[in-house]
């Protein structure tokens, strides 16, 4: 039975990878500063690990035949693959799988830049490993819509597009690298459409029930210049099968079933 480590198992991702790799039957771990509480089939042995110090790290990797790092911050995100890394070295963890972004070489954001150190990182370990850039999850675009229609009146940046993914199916993407053998950079993995930044804050706040004044706004600087030419997207994969209104038309019923 193969065993696996999954960081950040309890966030968005990690949670259902950790949740497709049970369903099969194997032997998982979940790695997170906050784990997992309940014991038996339909949950992971969990570890209490922070990365960015790696107390426990040790435990958590012994035995470990493949890790898959999902954990993530806005700082620090190499200084603890590092930490990951040196740590499944050490145990003789054979196999490496890492979520990163679509356009992390191309667009000039801090964060992305980090991931794209991590993406080093992890091909230069001396493990086996696999790499998985996807693009916008639902979750990630309806999270920053909701946060700018707290004010009356929502910016919508100009000539920026997104291809939101579902999480969902990208943890079927990653459950699946990681039970086969390493392949190094893999195809690029996107949503099966792409939108306007107008497109998606206007169905966002018609699913929500809200009415806001929407003002356009053209974003300066090179990150924004970067998005606009599209450096964000990549239309010749689009693999994901669930639209962004299908997302926001689940996350409403479940809204109502919740409060019925």
């Amino acid at each position: 039975m193969t065993t696996l480590l999954v960081t950040g198992g309890t966030g968005t991702l990690g949670r259902a990878v950790v949740g497709r790799l049970l369903a099969g039957g194997h032997d998982v771990r979940s790695l997170s500063r906050h784990p997992h509480t309940g014991t038996g089939p339909t949950h992971p042995r969990s570890y209490a690990v922070d990365l960015r110090d790696g107390t426990g790290l040790a435990e958590a990797v012994a035995g470990v035949d493949t890790v898959v790092h999902c954990a993530s911050a806005p700082t620090g995100d190499a200084e603890a693959a590092g930490r990951l890394i040196a740590a499944a070295r050490r145990a003789g963890v054979r196999h490496l799988v890492y979520i990163s972004i679509v356009g992390v070489d191309r667009i000039p954001l801090g964060y992305y830049r980090a991931k794209l150190a991590v993406e080093r990182l992890v091909a230069e370990s001396g493990i086996g490993w696999t790499v998985l850039r996807t693009t916008q999850f639902h979750d990630l675009l309806l999270g920053m819509v909701k946060a700018g229609a707290r004010s009356p009146v929502v910016p919508v940046p100009s000539g920026i597009r997104f291809q939101p993914v579902d999480a969902g199916e990208v943890a079927d993407r990653l459950a699946e690298l990681a039970l086969t053998e390493p392949a190094g950079r893999v195809a690029d993995m996107g949503g099966p459409e792409v939108l306007t930044a107008d497109e998606v804050v206007r169905a966002t706040l018609a699913a929500g029930g809200r009415r806001r004044l929407l003002l356009p706004v053209w974003l300066p600087g090179g990150t924004a210049a970067a998005l606009r030419r599209g450096e964000n997207l990549t239309p010749e994969h689009a693999d994901g099968r669930r639209r962004y209104a299908e997302f926001l038309a689940a996350r409403a019923n479940g809204a109502a079933r919740s409060a019925s």
